[in-house]
């Protein structure tokens, strides 16, 4: 089961783990309502090492990114349904819009985004050249998402 920890945590699991050569895929969202995409999304990106991290979005981020009506569930639910998974290994919540500053400082061995981006288009493209950090872009499930989920809630 995974584990909901500090940045100050992960920091040094990720240190001491790539120290005995473990691996560490990193990937970042909202998952606000989880759906079918997410889960295969998120297993994709454990089977690319030994242990995996999702930087969980804040409610504050997610509020500065999807407007004020959102998110639908609070950070410590979607926190705690993510390690729930056992495609998921650690759960560490960011404030800021972008992940930049925690995938900088955790400096994981891979990092996953959807393939709706490239490096070029990639928001943490210098972080991810300056450190060495493999990436991997993985394709999304056709018609899953939140926003899909949210609109046929309101219909």
């Amino acid at each position: 089961m995974g584990k909901v920890v500090s940045q100050a945590e992960i920091i040094n699991i990720v240190r001491n783990g790539q120290a005995e050569g473990k691996t560490y895929a990193a990937t970042n969202g909202c998952f606000d309502i989880l759906h079918v995409g997410h889960i295969r999304y998120l297993q994709k990106t454990k089977a690319l090492a030994d242990f995996s991290i999702v930087m969980l979005n804040s409610d504050k981020s997610v509020k500065l990114i999807k407007g004020d009506d959102r998110p639908i569930n609070c950070e410590a639910d979607r926190a705690e349904i993510l390690t729930s998974l056992s495609c998921v290994d650690y759960v560490v919540l960011f404030e800021e819009k972008s992940p930049s500053k925690l995938l900088e400082a955790i400096k994981p061995d891979i990092y996953t985004k959807g393939a709706d981006y490239t490096l070029e288009t990639l928001p943490e493209r210098d972080v991810v050249i300056r450190n060495n950090i493999k990436v991997e872009f993985i394709d999304f499930v056709a018609g899953k998402s939140t926003t899909n989920v949210i609109n046929r809630c309101l219909k």
